[in-house]
């Protein structure tokens, strides 16, 4: 549990070639930080833990600058004030922002995201954060799918899959998981409502999309890259849309992955592929949570949470996640 006088932070002590693993972090002890001049303190009460992890400590350039040997684990986390030198910001206020793997953070206002109800400090960390944003906006702007069209999603019962295959049906489309293991299967029949699912670890995906997808796949939303992408790309229907949200298959980048090449598939079907970050788009980021909460609340979005407990839990929960270990989106929770 969280102390009062102790904060515990967890540091990056090595800068992993692939998936991080336990040895490259150390959890230490320190005198609470003092905010200073316009700053908050927060004390965390939920920890985020994300695949883009991978690529914000990695050996090679990223779309952010790498965490620091030495530095606290760059972390989005849900906490409540408890010090306040910030005139906007009140002791008792929940935020979620930049505060990182650690009990207390003290921080700038920039370094917040939003504001949050007591009652959403844990969903915000998911499916109304990172996840469910990153969902929403990254099929509706770039995939733009249109009723009745084939939809379909890589790691498609994790915390951003699971919500574009509700999002598509929400958009009246027909929608094709891709995932990892038959308990993975089931969930996204019986709790995302999928139409159909593949396991990619026991079943031939190229066969199954053939099968599936007599007219091609009108819209890829991929996280993964590499092999699974391999096999969708083939059948892309005719102005195909790929939305490139992550490269989980890569454990890392050097030396560079090769595989199959995409131009003719992309040049024959006259489709287009874009890559997504959610930080261009976040002007946007309080009306996707409006919208998500919304649709919660009708009972037409479901969302799974894996959550681990205590700061100890930090370490291998990026690996774990990695092992394919979670059942949905993975958060520690501190208090």
């Amino acid at each position: 549990m969280t102390s009062d006088t102790i904060n515990a932070r967890v540091l990056l002590v090595n800068r992993p070639a692939g998936v991080a693993q336990a040895s490259d972090f150390a959890i230490v002890h320190d005198a609470l930080p003092k905010p200073g001049p316009g700053e908050i303190l927060v004390r965390n009460h939920y920890l985020s833990v994300d695949p883009a992890m991978r690529g914000w400590i990695a050996d090679v350039g990223n779309y952010s600058a790498p965490v620091a040997i030495g530095e606290v684990m760059r972390s989005l986390c849900s906490g409540e004030i408890v010090e306040s030198r910030n005139a906007d910001y009140a002791i008792g206020e929940f935020v979620t922002g930049w505060f990182g793997w650690q009990d207390y953070a003290a921080v700038g206002a920039d370094r917040i995201v939003r504001r949050t109800l007591p009652a959403e400090a844990k969903m915000a960390l998911g499916i109304l954060g990172l996840n469910g944003t990153t969902a929403l906006l990254a099929l509706t702007t770039m995939g733009v799918p249109r009723p009745g069209q084939t939809v379909v999603v890589s790691t498609a019962a994790g915390a951003v899959g699971s919500a574009v295959g509700q999002i598509a049906r929400i958009h009246g489309c027909r929608t094709i998981g891709i995932t990892s293991s038959p308990a993975k299967v089931r969930d996204c029949l019986e709790m995302f409502g999928y139409d159909a699912a593949i396991d990619y670890r026991a079943e031939d995906i190229g066969a199954r999309l053939a099968a599936l997808c007599p007219d091609g796949v009108d819209v890829y939303f991929d996280n993964t890259a590499g092999a699974i992408s391999d096999e969708v790309m083939p059948h892309l229907a005719q102005k195909a849309r790929v939305v490139v949200c992550g490269t989980a298959s890569y454990d890392r980048w050097e030396p560079w992955p090769e595989g199959p090449r995409v131009e003719r598939h992309l040049l024959v079907k006259r489709a287009r592929m874009e890559g997504f970050v959610l930080f261009d788009h976040m002007d946007r980021f309080d009306e996707a949570v409006d919208t998500l909460r919304s649709w919660i609340a009708e009972g037409r979005l479901a969302f799974q949470e894996d959550v681990l407990t205590g700061i100890e839990a930090c370490p291998d929960a990026l690996a774990g996640l990695y092992r394919g270990e979670n059942r949905g989106k993975r958060i520690i929770q501190l208090v």
